[in-house]
């Protein structure tokens, strides 16, 4: 009888285990489907406002002039509005994600059209802020022929807001129902639409930075009209469309409840990079050390769309389990995330080490910068690794729904040891750009183990619970509406 028994509960813990391994098997095909078009979306919407830096930089006449307007424009558009409003935005990770996993469509569309006034609404002030670009610029103490282009450059960028506002909140609406290839169409229409017109307006109308930003702003507002059209007449969005009511205005309470400490996650993380750049303009030598931390910023901003693209699909598979109230199969999404991301890194820091003494003559032929490069990439190597870790992991807390905790997590990695890491190995232990950039990597070291902590910590059937009484509750005043 024991026997018949222990042989019964072996045959149970095979099925069992074959049952995992066969949801695991699935999870991972559905991440890779979710993941690998989302790659091509972020840099394609990367692209949008690169390729008309990289055309100013080509204008024959006034090169430098006209870069330094681009760069300081750019980092300034950056800081003040484009990292709060993705990161305002990623509280639709939340809650269009955790909305759909409980069968709540409509209410895609209620949360879509609050975060939409929300973001409008933060707009208008950051747009009075431009207006007067050029006057914070010299106070600053930059250039003044500098800081007029640059404050007329922002005031151009102006427009590229709205449309910018718009397209992430229905990336994040299309996202949460996994619908990447419309997105994927959108957005490589819209860059393929850019580029000839930010040329044309470049170097045929000789409209110079004016003609760059026109270009972003009208690739932005494309964008936006594909995916509202693909959203009003595709038949996949029919059980999530929704008309505007007063519903949406009673949802803006609990938007800004996820919107403002996601915005404080992205934004205290974007911003300790421009501030290493910055410092790195203080060392001996400013002309080298700036051009080697470009480059390195520069990689690794192009590698972190991979791994976040990860992050969107952890958090899209994990919000929609934890609203259907699964939440054995939000963990299994979770691991094989982690197990293609770690795959990946691993590949990328490899290929980047072997060849360290060439792939940087893709930014300069400088023999100096070139050397000094290869002698930074081992660490380089070990912040694009971080950075993945720390992208997937962020992806999570936006779809379980704990960014306020991700936000505590990022200020002490970064402001209480990566910029006074940075600082002491930088300035006082003589190590200059490179003391910077190891500071830089020992905070998102200090972020990465404290996500993984966090993550590993984390009671997944009371995330559950919780998402879904966020679903059900009162708290949203959103009336259930199905679709029969």
């Amino acid at each position: 009888m024991a026997m018949e028994e222990a042989l019964l509960d072996v045959n149970n813990n095979n099925k069992v285990v074959s049952v995992t391994r066969k949801m695991f098997g699935e999870e991972v095909k559905e991440v890779s489907r979710i993941a690998m078009p989302m790659i091509v979306v972020t840099v394609s919407q990367y692209l949008l406002r690169a390729s008309p830096m990289i055309m100013l930089g080509h204008l024959a006449e006034l090169l430098t002039f006209y870069a330094s307007i681009a760069t300081i424009a750019t980092s300034l558009s950056n800081v003040t509005v484009f990292s709060l409003l993705f990161g305002m935005a990623s509280a639709l990770d939340t809650l269009c994600g955790q909305a759909y996993g409980a069968g709540q469509y409509r209410k895609l569309a209620t949360f879509t059209y609050g975060a939409i006034i929300c973001l409008f609404l933060v707009c208008i002030p950051v747009s009075v802020l431009w207006i007067f670009t050029d006057k914070l610029l010299i106070l600053m103490g930059q250039d003044p022929a500098i800081a007029t282009e640059a404050g007329k450059y922002a005031i151009w960028l102006i427009p590229t807001l709205f449309p910018y506002a718009i397209l992430q909140s229905l990336v994040r609406y299309l996202q949460a129902q996994s619908l990447i290839l419309p997105m994927l169409l959108s957005a490589v229409v819209s860059l393929c639409f850019q580029v000839p017109i930010c040329w044309v307006f470049i170097f045929k109308l000789g409209l110079g930075n004016a003609g760059a930003a026109m270009s972003i702003g009208l690739s932005y507002w494309l964008n936006v009209i594909l995916l509202m059209l693909y959203v009003k007449y595709s038949s996949t969005c029919a059980k999530t469309r929704a008309s505007f009511s007063r519903d949406v205005f009673l949802t803006i309470g609990d938007f800004f409840r996820f919107a403002i400490p996601s915005a404080v996650m992205v934004c205290l993380e974007w911003w300790s990079f421009e501030v290493i750049i910055l410092l790195s303009g203080l060392l001996p030598n400013p002309a080298l050390e700036t051009s080697v931390l470009s480059i390195c910023f520069t990689t690794t901003s192009v590698h972190y769309h991979i791994p976040y693209s990860f992050g969107a699909a952890v958090s899209t598979r994990v919000s929609n389990e934890l609203g259907a109230g699964r939440p054995q199969a939000a963990k299994i999404a979770l691991g094989a995330v982690l197990i293609l991301s770690v795959a990946e890194v691993i590949l990328a820091s490899i290929s980047i080490f072997a060849v360290r003494h060439v792939w940087d003559y893709a930014f300069t032929f400088e023999k100096e910068v070139i050397t000094y490069v290869a002698e930074i990439t081992p660490i380089l190597c070990i912040s694009i690794i971080m950075d993945a870790t720390q992208a997937v992991l962020s992806g999570v807390a936006r779809g379980s729904g704990w960014q306020h905790i991700g936000a505590y997590v990022n200020l002490g990695a970064y402001y209480l040891v990566g910029i006074p890491t940075a600082l002491l190995l930088g300035f006082v232990l003589h190590l200059k750009g490179k003391g910077l950039w190891i500071g830089l990597v020992a905070g998102t070291t200090v972020q990465s183990i404290s996500l993984s902590l966090i993550t590993g910590l984390t009671d997944w059937e009371k995330q559950a619970i919780e998402a879904r009484q966020r679903i059900f509750s009162g708290k949203l005043a959103v009336e259930n509406q199905f679709i029969e």
